[in-house]
């Protein structure tokens, strides 16, 4: 029997790599697809009337605000081909995603390195004095993936001020957003009721643990790029079972409640759990993953990914993002006895 065999055989393979909550699919979309199955005979509603007054409701913005697309890859793009960058800031690490839309767009990207030695924690003030006016757009997760690190509202409305003087367009991704403690002092959602120059992208694929439904939506307000984006796109882009069911599942206090007590437990247990380790350094966690950094130097995260492996526990390797190497792992949070094994299966070689 090979090792694929025996990590089969015995441990569920648990993705670590990719975010999800670890509750899983919420009730209320099961139950809504299950209910709604014959509706896949029908052309989705050009109006999604029910599905914005949901999302309205949610993410506390008005109708005419949101924006909505096949996930946040289109939404990233949607916003490259309506703003036409030829200059970009993105942060250094940061996703992967932002470079890669951005240059196939033609857009020329300007790196903001992020210090290892605040622990990546973004120095605003210094962020603030690299924007000049040749720049078009600047791009800030929140919390950013890969360092599950946040920025303060008041901070996102400072670098909004100095962009506005500067006529840069921000987009601010919340795609972790919703597992932060403080989720609703974070969102830079109510900074749309003062610029016009800020869109917030916002998926559900992570916190709702529904990846296939692929489903995004962005807060904008501003009339002039609304009224582009109203007749260039599809009208009735969204599938109907997704549309369907995300009208419930923004409306599942429950699921929302649970997931946030859930994350903060297991964060707070498997970072005190690892820290002692001394081969290890830890960037402390503020969402529902960690970025890890092994000491050791004959150690890689190849290795200690395949290690884990082999008891059904899939890292992410950081060696593929700008700013990281082949000594950074990034996971995510699981339920109790996933974590358990997580981290002695990692403890085990580190």
């Amino acid at each position: 029997m090979n090792s694929n065999q025996l990590r089969i055989d015995q441990y569920e393979t648990v993705l670590y790599d990719a975010n999800l909550n670890p509750l899983g699919i919420p009730a209320s979309v099961k139950q809504s697809i299950a209910n709604n199955i014959g509706s896949i005979i029908k052309y989705p509603d050009v109006y999604y009337a029910n599905l914005k007054i949901a999302i309205s409701d949610y993410a506390g913005t008005s109708l005419e605000r949101i924006i909505m697309g096949n996930g946040s890859p289109d939404l990233l793009r949607l916003f490259a081909a309506l703003l036409t960058p030829k200059k970009a800031m993105i942060l250094v690490p940061s996703s992967t995603e932002y470079e890669k839309v951005m240059t196939a767009y033609g857009c020329e990207i300007v790196d903001y390195v992020l210090d290892e030695e605040l622990e990546y924690e973004l120095d605003v003030m210094d962020l603030i004095s690299k924007l000049d006016s040749s720049l078009d757009l600047l791009i800030l997760g929140n919390p950013n993936n890969p360092t599950s690190k946040r920025i303060r509202r008041e901070d996102v409305e400072a670098i909004l001020e100095a962009c506005k003087a500067l006529d840069i367009f921000l987009l601010v991704d919340e795609m972790y957003v919703e597992f932060l403690d403080d989720y609703e002092e974070v969102t830079s959602v109510p900074l749309t009721d003062k610029y016009s120059n800020l869109a917030v992208l916002r998926s559900v694929s992570k916190f709702f643990a529904v990846p296939g439904l692929r489903f995004a939506y962005a807060v904008m307000n501003n009339e002039e790029l609304s009224q582009i984006i109203d007749l260039t796109t599809t009208k009735n882009n969204i599938a109907t079972l997704s549309a369907i069911a995300g009208v419930d599942m923004f409306k599942d206090r429950k699921y929302f409640e649970e997931s946030r007590s859930v994350i903060h437990t297991e964060r707070s247990l498997v970072y005190l759990a690892m820290k002692p380790c001394r081969t290890i350094q830890l960037f402390k966690p503020e969402a529902n993953f960690m970025l890890m950094k092994l000491l050791k130097d004959d150690l890689t995260s190849s290795q200690v990914a395949e290690h884990c492996s082999l008891r059904g526990i899939m890292l992410r390797r950081c060696d593929d993002i700008r700013g990281l190497s082949n000594k950074y792992l990034r996971f995510c949070f699981m339920n109790p006895k996933q974590n358990d094994l997580m981290v002695n299966t990692i403890l085990e070689i580190v």
